[in-house]
């Protein structure tokens, strides 16, 4: 923050931020007619969406004091914005103005009192902010002068003709050394101790605490040939203290980090092995020949196969490629049908039979390495090219220009070419390391440090991006030569030098890095032809505003390839894209995949650094259209076409020099339950944060592969929080490391988790969401030949099964479970012939018979078995449902058991495999044979789970006991879900995370943790100690559905709640109203609970036919008047069937997805004071509530007259019409103003 004072002597505490469309007014307010002549009348939206850097200059009660809007193109059409460099360096050739280095004022507005210290505070903050520049340029008409202040920091130097009229235009400059200046670099001396100390204990005591008070002058008094000292000064102070070394322990950086990207960090050698041995690496290269051709609607990850020997170093021109591999991050796409069949056939299951081509990308660079080969380390014989920093302070207010220090300390050591740092990975990067390359470790690195590299070269500012020339073809083939998918590059470079076009005809346009005259990267993009299916599958529309970017300027992003050195361009790279391509907003798709492997690594899908400079974009809920009766109102077929399941990533102009902020800390999420998921997703999406330690530990990996295919019908029922479409639309490969494997113990004190096979995982917060699974039941060894009934065998519901699991009993609890089971079906002829007994009674044992039953398997040889129930609530909890149920199962020759308990397998002997089952009843025991035993008795934790949490001493009473904030009795472990129960001082033991959402869990217990690593949140205060007694209470609906048997499509939407059976809570005189159509053995059932505020509170469908779910999910919570007055055309019997009434033209933008925005708004202007002498209609409501009015008519009657005849009928419908023209293209069948 700093302080203006006004000429009036007037003191302001203001401070700097990154303009915001709600600034838009107040901007327009600052606009006067001076402004309008210096900068041309402008369209402020249309200006702040296409500028680089927009700053806002706020007090401390945040007014708006000034703003200045910088782009990277010259304003007053003086030159084109591809071709400006060649003009303004002509116009004074002592100014080195580069695209890198130079921005142009395209406005300023301020409030005239202060309007001289605002502009020298804007200007001083954008300097600091983007430390490689160093020239803003103001361009106005000659005629003008600039006023009292722009001239305050501009200086003229020259004047350039406009393109378009005769008429001249005045150029001005600002100078960075005028405003923030570089630092200049020398040698400690003894003398800088007192200058430097106050910095280095504002940081930490430590140092002084372990070496003494006069650690920093003995550290400057020892500097020698291997060991330097230097410091930056400001007016003869020292500001900023960097201590390098020569040694550096690279045996212990080779075992830890994979630096083979930077060969090593060492000087070449002839004895450097860098290949694995040759009969190891005969599969990769086997595989590499597969890579190299083209694949047919495939994103193809680049690895590079091997790293790159550098030459002899005679200068940097000559080092510059040869000494980094470069990364590539490509998209292929040809016509090529039989390469296609070809990764299909490589993809596929064959137990599945799966050939509809369901997987659209796959990383052939990880399917090609085996087990041996992914473990080859290189080995290095060439000396140490490293020097490292020890020690580096610098004062906060310098801290942007940190890099100032690298060209000194080069000088240093002439023949070191590499600089590294290690730091601890808690520390948030600083401004030098965000200019570093972050290595990645390898797998089994335990060390607490990140490490972080910077290149000799990097330190060049001549890079250059140009559009590519066929003469740059041996430098790109040169630059690529490592990548296994090189030819596709190449071959679009060939056909961009040749047409300009791809082969479909789409505009493309090829761009090449240019450094010493030597290519160090290349990219490739095409114009984006699904503008309008991106618009409304995925909210883009967080980012840009759509109406303000023409069609042409969507660009599409096919190849990026930069040399690792210059990885700190990969920003500029990117802007200049933009730039000189005309464009404003670049798309990049990642496409799903299945990966069949230990690892799921983030390489998985080519992860250059560029992608980490992209945001990743939200997908958005689409309605499910009943196209056939909208007709000629449908959307249009590029927004209801199906969907293509591609996670977008995202850049624009706007984005380009803003910078995310790095979360290194290690947060390990154990179990990939939909609460994890959830976490995943809501940190995943946060554009402005960068969380590069995502770990997840998994049995079978990310879920979402889809193994079951074409198979409609599931084992297992469904929550409805994830399917398979969402899992590929957030790509969660691209961001989070999966590990697969299990958990089986956790060390506190190390910090790590154990993993089956003895990995270690170490983590810094570690997030338990394993959830409960279903156990194999513990027979109770009853011998039923002595006609034993349940009565006399003993409770043994809590013992656990120890022996041998059959090999023909399956318990499913995941979608790997279920294709196992399947396969076994198969394999085994179980459809022909052989009993089938499912045991249980929840309702994925309904979903499991029916999946039988579809299968092929008769109905005759499946017995459902059901054990005592636990609870007087059923799984279905409606007597409709389960009739028709029950009337289906025995139609199909089902036979079911009830009450039953399991006594033996086998008759008690070995049991494995199992061919029967005996069980006790109330009565009479029975033995049923068995080929195939499914078990879906009540679920439970793990018991390995259990063990590692109660070895690790975690506080554990049935489940893992949290509190409110998710934490357990460690501070560094958090859990949610089904796993945890809350603690017993809250008194709610009814009440767990079961009882929830998992998808709002998973995302509250996110946004718990975004306080510790978000600097944008507001800190959290703790709440009064009254209040931290109760526990959180969401309001997510809680939803089941599947296909239960009799090919019932079933669908239960409920609000969270403590189960109570149907008929008691219809006995309640709250209850409210119960509105059904329909019959459920008809399959025709649709039943709505509106509660006594007549909200939506329940939803149960029952249909023969599949019916759009994710519709009527978002009719929960909903008051019945927004369904078209629900209640009062029913009790007219206006409503024969529910079903069809959903499918009329008037609902459809209740089940879309910004409805609820809209509905926010509404309450917005509802509850505001909109006219200075009337109150809000929620005020006035409360009045008549508290009979502070004297109403002479029915208040609803009142409140609805007040509302007609004031603003607020006309705010409303205003409100309404903009809703509902902005999104037309989802919503075309409403009839809008002009339309007739």
């Amino acid at each position: 923050m700093s302080v203006l004072t006004s000429p009036r002597g007037k003191a302001e505490v203001v401070h700097c931020r990154r303009t915001e469309a709600q600034d838009i007014y107040c901007i327009k307010n600052l606009i006067r007619k001076f402004t309008q002549k210096l900068f041309g009348r402008l369209n402020v939206i249309y200006l702040l969406e296409k500028a680089n850097l927009a700053v806002t200059l706020c007090n401390d009660k945040e007014e708006i004091m000034a703003q200045a809007t910088f782009v990277d193109y010259p304003n007053w059409n003086v030159s084109h914005q591809d071709s400006w460099v060649s003009v303004f360096q002509e116009l004074d050739s002592e100014i080195p103005c580069t695209p890198l280095n130079t921005l142009f004022l395209h406005l300023f507005v301020a409030v005239d009192e202060y309007s001289i210290g605002c502009c020298k505070e804007i200007i001083r903050t954008v300097f600091k902010a983007v430390p490689e520049l160093h020239f803003i340029f103001l361009i106005v008409p000659s005629y003008m002068s600039l006023g009292s202040t722009l001239i305050t920091v501009f200086e003229q130097v020259g004047s350039i003709p406009n393109l378009t009229y005769d008429k001249d235009f005045a150029v001005h400059i600002c100078h960075r050394h005028n405003h923030y200046p570089q630092l200049h670099i020398r040698n400690a001396r003894v003398e800088d101790h007192d200058d430097l100390m106050p910095i280095f204990l504002r940081h930490d005591t430590l140092l002084k605490e372990t070496y003494g008070e006069y650690f920093l002058a003995e550290l400057v008094e020892a500097q020698d040939e291997e060991n330097h000292a230097v410091v930056c000064e400001v007016e003869g102070v020292a500001v900023g203290f960097m201590s390098v070394c020569s040694r550096v322990n690279m045996q212990l950086l080779h075992e830890c980090f994979d630096l083979g990207p930077f060969h090593g960090l060492c000087i070449p050698h002839p004895d450097d092995v860098l290949q694995p041995p040759e009969e190891l690496s005969i599969k990769g290269s086997q595989d590499a020949e597969l890579g190299t051709s083209n694949l047919s609607s495939l994103k193809i990850v680049e690895e590079p196969r091997e790293p790159v020997s550098p030459g002899a170093l005679e200068g940097i021109q000559a080092r510059i490629i040869e000494e980094a591999t470069a990364e590539g991050l490509s998209a292929v796409h040809s016509e090529s049908t039989s390469e296609m069949e070809d990764i299909e056939n490589l993809s596929q299951r064959s137990t599945m039979g799966d050939t509809n081509g369901s997987v659209s990308c796959l990383s052939l660079a990880s399917v090609s390495l085996s087990e041996q080969t992914s473990d080859f380390r290189p080995i290095y014989k060439g000396a140490s090219a490293a020097f490292c920093i020890q020690l580096f302070c610098i004062e906060e207010k310098y801290e942007a220009r940190s890099l100032d220090f690298m060209n000194f300390v080069f000088s240093l050591f002439p023949e070191k070419n590499f600089c590294t740092i290690s730091v601890p990975h808690l520390t948030p990067e600083f401004a030098l390391i965000q200019n570093f390359v972050k290595i990645v470790p390898f797998n089994n690195c335990t060390l607490e440090q990140d490490l972080y590299v910077f290149h000799r070269a990097g330190l060049l500012k001549s890079i250059n991006i140009r559009l590519a020339t066929s003469l740059d073809t041996p430098g790109v083939e040169n630059l690529v030569s490592t990548l296994m998918l090189n030819k596709s590059i190449l071959e679009d470079l060939k056909q961009y030098s040749k047409a300009r076009r791809h082969h479909d005809g789409t505009p493309m346009k090829a761009f090449v890095a240019e450094v010493a005259e030597q290519i160090v990267g290349i990219a490739v993009i095409r114009d984006e032809m699904d503008v309008e299916y991106i618009r409304s599958h995925y909210n883009i529309e967080d980012f840009i505003y759509f109406s303000h970017h023409q069609r042409e300027e969507h660009g599409h992003l096919y190849h990026f390839a930069l040399n690792p050195v210059f990885r700190h361009y990969t920003k500029f790279f990117l802007k200049e894209i933009l730039r000189l391509g005309y464009k404003s907003c670049l798309y990049y798709p990642v496409y799903p995949q299945i990966r069949e492997g230990k690892f799921q690594s983030s390489y998985a899908h080519s992860l250059t650094s560029a992608l980490h400079y992209l945001v990743p974009v939200r997908p958005r809920r689409q309605i499910v259209y009943p196209l056939e009766k909208l007709g000629i109102n449908a959307p249009s077929k590029a927004v209801s076409k199906d969907p293509l399941n591609y996670a977008l990533n995202h850049t624009n102009r706007k984005l380009t020099l803003e910078p995310k902020i790095t979360v290194n800390a290690k947060i390990v999420v154990v179990g990939a339950s939909s609460v994890g998921i959830s976490f995943l997703e809501t940190l995943v999406f946060c554009s402005h944060l960068k969380f590069s330690n995502l770990t997840l530990i998994s049995t079978h990996g990310l879920p979402g592969k889809n193994l079951l295919g074409t198979e409609q019908r599931k084992f297992l029922a469904s929550d409805h929080c994830f399917h398979d479409k969402d899992y590929a639309l957030m790509s969660l490969c691209s961001w989070v490391n999966v590990v697969v494997g299990r958990m089986t113990a956790i060390d506190r004190a190390a910090k790590h988790v154990v993993l089956s096979k003895k990995e270690i995982v170490p983590y810094d917060h570690l997030i338990l969401c394993t959830g409960q699974q279903y156990q194999v039941p513990c027979p109770t060894g009853a011998d039923i030949s002595q006609h034993v009934t349940n009565r006399e065998i003993p409770n043994s519901r809590k013992q656990r099964y120890t022996d041998k699991v059959p090999c023909n009993h399956f318990t499913l609890n995941d979608e790997e479970d279920c294709c196992k089971a399947l396969s076994w079906i198969r394999d085994n002829s179980i459809i022909a012939e052989g009993n089938v007994i499912v045991y249980g009674n929840t309702i994925d044992t309904y979903t499991t018979v029916e999946t039988l039953l579809n299968i092929g398997v008769r109905g005759s040889y499946i017995h459902l078995v059901r054990p005592p129930p636990t609870s007087t609530v059923t799984c279905i909890n409606n007597y409709s449902v389960e009739s028709a149920v029950e009337d289906a199962l025995s139609t199909a020759g089902v036979t079911i058991y009830r009450d039953a308990l399991l006594a033996q397998w086998n008759d008690g002997q070995y049991p494995d495999p199992i061919h029967s089952a005996c069980f006790t009843a109330p009565t009479k025991p029975f033995r049923l044979t068995c080929a195939m035993f499914f078990s879906f008795c009540e679920k439970n934790v793990d018991y390995e789970t259990f063990k590692a949490l109660n070895d690790a001493c975690l506080v554990y009473d049935g489940r893992l006991v949290i509190d409110t904030k998710f934490h357990t009795n460690d501070i560094a472990i958090r859990a949610a879900g089904s796993l945890t129960k809350f603690s017993n001082k809250y008194y709610s033991n009814e009440w767990t995370h079961s009882s929830f959402s998992s998808k709002e869990i998973g995302f509250q217990l996110a946004a718990a943790m975004l306080s510790l690593f978000d600097p944008t949140l507001e800190p959290v205060t703790e709440p009064p100690a009254d209040l931290d007694q109760l526990i959180p209470m969401y309001k997510g609906a809680k939803i089941q559905g599947g296909i239960l048997p009799g090919s019932y499509h079933y669908l239960h939407i409920a609000k969270p709640a403590i189960p109570i059976p149907l008929e008691v809570q219809m006995a309640q005189s709250n209850f409210g109203l119960e509105i059904v159509t329909g019959n459920a053995k008809d399959g025709t059932y649709f039943r709505i609970h509106i509660n006594q505020y007549k909200m939506v509170e329940t939803i149960t469908c029952l249909s023969k036919e599949p019916f759009p779910a994710s519709n009527y999910i978002c009719l929960f919570g909903q008051h019945e008047q927004l369904l078209n007055n629900l209640c009062a055309r029913y009790e007219d019997k206006l409503i024969p069937d529910l079903y069809s009434y959903f499918t009329e033209p008037w609902c459809m933008a209740l089940f879309h997805d910004r409805f609820i925005d809209l509905r926010k708004e509404l309450r917005r202007i509802l509850t505001s004071k909109e006219e200075e002498d009337l109150p809000s209609i929620e005020q006035l409501a409360w009045q008549i509530e508290a009979e502070e009015i004297n109403l002479n008519e029915k208040p609803r009657k009142y409140l609805k007259r007040v509302f007609q005849e004031t603003i607020y009928k006309s705010l409303v419908e205003k409100s309404i019409l903009d809703y509902l023209h902005y999104n037309h293209y989802h919503l075309p069948m409403y009839a809008r103003p002009g339309t007739i």
